[in-house]
């Protein structure tokens, strides 16, 4: 009896980038009815490669195989004509059109809105993705924005389905959805090629799994026979430590006080915030659960300054009502802000790190002095993060673009945490990243509140959550639930509240 023909075959792909290597000798073999996952460190070649794969790249070396037959993906298009569709990271969708809209503007074949509306419909049903074509994107939730994508990509009748990072945004019920529509696709015959950093998640739902380090495979295996510190171990190539941290004991001073705070979002298709109470001691650390586009664009901005004034409520740090300081003077007091977007937002892509790193470091970090910046001290402070928080680069002084999304991101953490801030504000600390960076900047901020800071974390991450907070809150339309003894929560009871179940309707409150 012969073997089985792969759906897809890749076979010593090599795609190099001037001097970088991003890919060499790369096989893959992903068999109909597989959910094959993509394993691998920041910077392992894990984009190169399914960009090859969808035609948004072609490869210098190598041949990519179709049902055993050698084929050329010139464009997405060929690669959709063939069967193979994608879903990235992060959504390719228009608010303000409707579901219906988004999903014919990308459909390769012009249909009229009606017609489109009805297949969504259908789809939807048959594969447990609840949509509502007539409804624009903006009034729905980070999940069902999601399910547009997965829809849209399967109208399209795909035999191979390309995933990334397709749970870093949802609550752990949306996660046990999306995973029982995998297994009906799975179930069907079709493939589904899989990449998370989330290893338990890959855990229970592949069957196989291909491992790149530096751009080259180094392991092929079951991953429901691994254990997830061994799929970590493959990816690093050495052993990938636990956090360790002490609980906080009793009630420390509060350093960072926020009191029945609101404010009318800028955004038309923001949220406002209402009524937001919470406090964060020295040593502690206070994490904030939500699903994405639930207010905490917003919360960050007022806490860091970035944001005007509240239009009600008090923001007090260590004693002193800084609710109308701007974010320099806030920074002066000894506070430190990462935000969620690294590239554009904490750091300007084409200036170098030391540039970086005068950005926040200028109003108390001792960069610049009587108006002149001391490029020795700003050149220094960057070997001093690349030290402490092993920031992988080239140049001694690159610029942030040119770092992997990892490496940028220990970079724009490290470069806060250096100044030893008494109140650190951190947005998605580690979103994104592989499970050694993750480590490592986990460990770091349990390392600073152990210090006496006070530590405030924003995050989709229930699991990065749950190992580092010692109490923790859920952000739902604006408003902040009570915070909670960490240990005392279970992942379905933060998942619900997630959902918005617990939380008292805005007129309920008023009452």
């Amino acid at each position: 009896m012969s073997a089985p023909v792969p759906l897809l075959e890749a076979e010593a792909i090599t795609r190099r980038f001037a001097t970088l290597v991003a890919n060499e000798a790369v096989d893959l073999k992903v068999m109909p009815g597989e959910i094959h996952a993509l394993l691998g460190e920041n910077g392992a070649g894990k984009s190169t490669l399914v960009k090859m794969l969808y035609g948004l790249l072609q490869p210098d070396v190598g041949r990519i195989l179709w049902r055993g037959k050698e084929v050329s993906l010139p464009t997405p298009k060929a690669a959709r004509a063939l069967g193979v569709g994608m879903v990235f990271q992060h959504f390719s969708l228009f608010d303000a059109l409707t579901v219906a809209e988004n999903v014919a503007l990308a459909l390769d074949e012009t249909a009229p809105l009606a017609e489109v509306s009805e297949r969504i419909v259908e789809v939807s049903r048959a594969y447990g993705l609840p949509l509502e074509p007539k409804r624009e994107v903006w009034r729905l939730s980070v999940g069902a924005r999601q399910r547009i994508e997965i829809v849209r990509c399967l109208m399209q009748d795909p035999q191979l389905l390309i995933l990334d990072e397709p749970t870093s945004v949802l609550t752990p019920q949306e996660c046990d959805g999306l995973f029982a529509t995998l297994r009906t696709i799975r179930g069907e015959g079709r493939a589904v090629l899989y990449i998370s950093h989330k290893l338990e998640e890959v855990r229970g739902l592949c069957e196989a799994a291909t491992i790149l380090r530096l751009g080259r495979v180094v392991a092929r295996c079951d991953p429901r026979a691994e254990t997830a510190g061994s799929l970590a171990r493959m990816m690093v190539g050495s052993n990938v430590g636990e956090v360790r941290r002490a609980r906080a004991e009793g009630r420390a001073p509060v350093r960072l006080r926020v009191d029945n705070l609101s404010l009318a979002s800028d955004d038309p298709q923001g949220t406002s915030l209402r009524s937001v109470s919470l406090e964060v001691g020295a040593g502690e650390i206070l994490g904030i659960a939500g699903v994405a586009g639930n207010g905490q664009d917003e919360l960050f901005g007022v806490l860091s300054g970035e944001a005007r004034a509240p239009e009600a409520g008090n923001i007090v740090l260590d004693g002193e009502a800084v609710g109308w300081s701007g974010i320099n003077a806030r920074r002066r007091k000894g506070a430190a802000f990462v935000p969620e977007e690294r590239l554009g937002h904490a750091a300007a892509p084409r200036m170098p790190l030391s540039d970086n790193a005068l950005v926040t470091g200028h109003a108390a970090g001792g960069l610049a002095r009587r108006g002149f910046l001391d490029r020795a001290r700003m050149l220094g402070w960057v070997d001093a993060v690349t030290r402490a928080f092993d920031v992988r680069k080239g140049p001694r002084d690159p610029e942030a673009a040119s770092l992997s999304g990892g490496n940028l991101q220990k970079f724009v953490v490290g470069r806060e945490i250096l100044h030893k801030p008494q109140l650190l504000v951190v947005s998605q600390p580690t979103w994104g990243v592989d499970a050694g960076a993750a480590m490592l900047i986990r460990q770091a901020l349990i390392d600073l509140a152990a210090g006496g800071a006070a530590v405030l974390v924003i995050s989709q991450d229930l699991d990065e959550l749950f190992e580092v907070t010692d109490r923790m809150a859920v952000i739902f339309h604006g408003r902040l639930s009570p915070a909670y003894p960490t240990g005392e929560l279970t992942r379905e009871a933060v998942g619900l509240l997630m959902g918005g179940e617990g939380f008292a309707a805005p007129r309920e409150e008023a009452a």
